[in-house]
């Protein structure tokens, strides 16, 4: 049985739809990538999926249940996301809001106890954090509110974490020490995980699956060897990169030169071909 499934979704804002007709499953214990140009429906996606945004059509399922029969505060219990609409303008602390993760666990009427302190300062700690217990949330770095964050979703020990570009913010160490956390929860506890990624070397190194969204609508998804290919990133993104195998751990790593974008997606390049040394991409626009 899947933890998470989309069944032919249909989801927009007004009269716009963004998703259309859109599949897909995330397997118990599975870190699962969500990719695609611009644009393409990954945000409303995940919106979608948490039950955040109601669905024109389709529906999604929970553990096999109908998620619309399941309650707000069950949902809390079982599913936590990181998401990029969270806006932290009031002077709470970080310990304030690494506490937030453990309402959906409080009675009606009491406060939290021992245990619940212990779980937000663990995931404080987790999400190098501790240092900044006491301070405002509105006197920090947009990494370090983006860690606290991530620090009120541990605290809320979900089934089912979703991430919505997780890395936006942080810089290379911290993108690496939040992806290997992640890593290490989903391998060593079973979280199930689905996040959103607009680097794709990143996807390809912390992923188990891939989907990859254009237009509203599944374009591919598989195993990671079989979604990153050179052809499907041209059909999708419209540039032509290089894939390989990573010198280090194995998996796809994509390659890219100056000048490989096609014309098409950003008007007509006046860029003269270059034979500058090809880069490893550091981040998909």
């Amino acid at each position: 049985m899947s933890m998470l499934t989309a069944e032919n979704i249909t989801a927009g804002y007004g009269r716009t739809m963004v998703l259309h007709g859109v599949s897909l499953e995330v397997r118990p214990g599975e870190f699962l990538g969500l990719l695609g140009p611009n644009g393409c429906g990954k945000t409303t996606l995940l919106r979608a999926v948490s039950g955040v945004l109601g669905l024109r059509a389709g529906r999604v399922l929970l553990g096999g249940r109908d998620l619309r029969t399941v309650s707000r505060r069950e949902l809390a219990r079982t599913m936590s996301c990181l998401s990029q609409d969270v806006r932290l303008d009031l002077p709470y602390s970080v310990r304030e809001v690494a506490m937030m993760g453990r309402s959906p666990h409080l009675g009606r009427l009491s406060g939290p106890s021992r245990r619940d302190r212990r779980i937000a300062e663990r995931a404080m700690r987790l999400a190098d954090v501790s240092h900044l217990a006491d301070r405002s949330v509105t006197h920090i770095s947009g990494g370090e509110r983006q860690r606290a964050l991530v620090a009120m979703c541990l605290a809320q020990q979900p089934q089912v974490l979703l991430l919505d570009e997780p890395t936006n913010h942080l810089d290379i160490a911290h993108q690496l020490a939040l992806l290997d956390l992640i890593a290490r929860l989903n391998c060593r506890q079973g979280l199930t995980v689905a996040g959103v990624f607009h680097d794709l070397n990143l996807a390809a190194e912390y992923c188990d699956r891939l989907v990859l969204l254009d237009g509203g609508r599944v374009s591919a998804a598989g195993p990671v060897a079989d979604v990153l290919t050179s052809q499907q990133i041209l059909q999708t993104y419209g540039a032509t990169v290089h894939v390989q195998p990573n010198p280090i751990s194995g998996r796809p790593q994509i390659v890219v030169a100056a000048g490989a974008s096609r014309s098409v997606r950003l008007g007509r390049s006046t860029r003269p071909s270059t034979s500058n040394p090809q880069r490893t991409q550091e981040s998909q626009p």
